[in-house]
């Protein structure tokens, strides 16, 4: 009983990061209708942004986590405005978004390995590594912080996405973006700030997760199963992109506790296999007709 209360709370640490990015990719969904794999390389230049301003700048957590976060929602800002606005401009097929994000995420990877090198790095220590103990259970301090860091980002999204105007036109523009236009709604603005917030989670999960692990340039294919964890839970909504990660975080350590870390990657995208036959629209999404 006391290894299944381990490898729950360990998956729950892992799953609330998987969350992080895995709320990226339902953003984006739900108003855009495609699936944006730049923000893997969002997410990797979070960590190297939070690992230089540790490192280099020598500057307090706080205010590196602050920078990485920040900038990484400039970043996806930018992505945004060059490689995605000319083609809603011309109102160009979701096939081609999606080649677009694979460009510009093979791009930043590759502008990180010709610049900053493909070396791994790795965190300077920031929290004691002594593990909290309840028991017999054992909490890692830096896994106990990604838990409640990533839960007050998500809810405080939550939030905003449901009480502040901005939110509802989020919100209106995720059931019908054409009406929500011409309900005079400021649709550019609105993906604008839905990158934003997209790009500001994936700092803060890049962040954790390069000082859980390293730091690299194809540390960005993780969000493969963030992306594993979003169709899991229901592309295009939120709860669902927060529950089917926590369950996949689960579910992956659970596999490794109890078989082999070796079937940890293959579980997910069993699972992915499983949801696209027996339920495409996931645990909690909407219909998903004429999305790529």
């Amino acid at each position: 009983m006391s290894q299944f209360l381990q490898q729950l709370v360990n998956g729950l640490s892992i799953g609330s990061v998987y969350a992080l990015m895995a709320v990226g990719y339902s953003l984006v969904y739900s108003i855009m209708n495609f699936s944006n794999f730049a923000h893997g390389g969002v997410i990797m230049l979070g960590a190297y942004f939070g690992f230089f301003s540790l490192t280099s700048l020598k500057l307090p957590f706080a205010a590196a986590f602050l920078i990485a976060s920040v900038g990484t929602a400039l970043l996806a800002v930018l992505i945004e405005r060059v490689a995605y606005k000319p083609l809603r401009d011309r109102r160009a097929p979701f096939l081609y978004f999606i080649i677009s994000a694979m460009g510009a995420s093979i791009l930043l990877e590759n502008i990180v390995i010709a610049t900053i090198g493909p070396t791994f790095r790795t965190y300077p220590e920031i929290f004691a590594r002594e593990p909290i103990s309840l028991g017999t259970l054992s909490i890692g301090r830096l896994d106990l912080i990604m838990f409640f860091v990533s839960a007050f980002c998500l809810a405080g999204l939550i939030l905003f996405i449901e009480k502040t105007r901005i939110g509802k036109a989020i919100q209106a523009a995720a059931y019908n973006m054409k009406a929500c236009a011409l309900m005079g709604v400021n649709t550019d603005r609105v993906v604008l700030i839905v990158f934003a917030l997209g790009g500001f989670l994936a700092g803060v999960a890049g962040v954790f997760f390069g000082m859980k692990y390293t730091v690299y340039p194809q540390i960005g294919n993780i969000t493969t199963k963030s992306f594993i964890a979003a169709v899991f839970g229901g592309l295009g909504s939120l709860p669902g992109a927060v529950i089917g990660s926590v369950l996949l975080g689960i579910i992956e350590t659970l596999v490794a506790g109890y078989l082999s870390s070796q079937f940890r990657d293959l579980i997910a995208f069993v699972i992915l296999i499983g949801v696209l036959i027996f339920r495409p629209t996931g645990i909690m999404g909407k219909s998903t007709e004429d999305k790529a």
